[in-house]
């Protein structure tokens, strides 16, 4: 049995933002029957700490990063968790990474780093209890994590970087490299300093022992200029530690035979369902009603993603005959275009900003 620790910034049901938080939460039970025993380390979000059943305190920090924390075990959302709750960095409502005028919060520096000390902690032997064979760390969030495994001394777990989406990379001046309690040797260039600051994600990829990513495909992209974000050279150094394993979905969760977020279940062998679900699009979009293509997108609103692509496409796909419903938030400037195509085209265009789950379901 290898025993696995996950550890992430969300994970499905307990918080999303996007698709991170699906496969952090789906890949537990998936491993599950291939000889993998994983926990998911959390962030103690107040979603987090109010899901938690038959709690035990597992570890305590005097000063994690200027205040008092604890490390939790505990079962929620179907998951086997350890929560990092540190009250003073992570008791605050709304999104997990940005304030209510959609600015990241000043410190996440500062508590993405005490997540990523927390789990090295746990992958150099600090809880009996488990000790883990391996680290998965993913995104730049959990991105030190590695580094602090790789500069501890003494036994230390092996570490595996996940990269979701490179271009959110954990980036900060150089000054806060003396709050992190690495070594001074950490800070080279085979170590966390990238362009004379810290990179919390490139240090996750220069210190990790192996390195993995949603596809092929995109493993493939990230090693070129044009999607590496500058780190496709550091990523063609490591090629040989470098794989692209395809996402994967909780089939339970998005069975269309079961999904109770759905206007009315359908299966392969009964399609009938699907026009009330296209109904009911129209109705929570504010799209006329018609048999025409409804193009439907669920998206974190970036260019990343390509949203500003899609805007040189509303009004070709408009006068086409089509319609378009966009359910997701982001880039100001973005949002902002996509309500302009909404009033421009009402009835044909529709938005909806933020996050829902049964809207997604329903769009997907």
């Amino acid at each position: 049995m290898i025993r696995v620790l996950s550890v992430a910034s969300e994970a499905f049901p307990l918080v999303k933002t996007g698709g991170l938080a699906d496969v952090v939460g789906a890949l537990p039970g998936a491993l599950a029957g291939h000889g993998v025993a994983m926990r998911v380390m959390l962030p103690g979000y107040p979603a987090v700490m109010a899901a938690l059943d038959g709690a035990t305190v597992v570890k305590r920090y005097r000063n994690l990063f200027g205040g008092s924390a604890r490390l939790v075990a505990a079962a929620g959302g179907g998951l086997d968790l350890i929560v990092l709750d540190a009250p003073k960095l992570f008791d605050r409502p709304g999104n997990p990474y940005v304030d209510d005028n959609g600015v990241d919060w000043l410190d996440n520096w500062k508590r993405f780093a005490a997540l990523a000390r927390a789990a090295a902690d746990i992958g150099t032997g600090s809880l009996d209890a488990f000790v883990p064979d391996v680290v998965h760390c993913h995104d730049w969030q959990a991105g030190l994590a590695p580094a602090y495994l790789r500069f501890a001394k003494g036994r230390a777990a092996a570490s595996v970087t996940t990269i979701h989406n490179i271009a959110f990379q954990g980036r900060y001046d150089s000054t806060v490299f003396p709050e992190l309690g690495l070594p001074a040797e950490a800070f080279t260039i085979d170590g966390v300093e990238y362009f004379g600051g810290v990179g919390y994600l490139k240090a996750g990829l220069q210190c990790a022992d192996a390195i993995t990513t949603v596809s092929p495909t995109y493993a493939g992209e990230i090693q070129a200029p044009e999607g590496g974000m500058g780190l496709d050279g550091l990523l063609r150094a490591r090629q040989a530690v470098l794989s692209g394993i395809v996402n994967g979905i909780d089939t339970d969760v998005w069975n269309p035979a079961t999904d109770t977020h759905l206007a009315r279940t359908y299966s392969a062998q009964r399609l009938a369902g699907r026009a009330a679900n296209k109904r009911q699009v129209e109705n929570e979009f504010g799209l006329e009603s018609c048999d025409g293509m409804i193009a439907c997108v669920v998206s974190r609103l970036a260019w990343q993603k390509g949203m500003d692509l899609l805007g040189e496409c509303i009004d070709p796909l408009v006068a086409a005959g089509g319609r378009l419903a966009v359910l997701g938030s982001g880039d100001a400037g973005i949002e902002a275009m996509l309500r302009a195509a909404a009033a421009r085209h009402p009835g044909r265009v529709g938005i909806v900003t933020g996050y829902s789950e049964p809207l997604s379901h329903l769009l997907q």
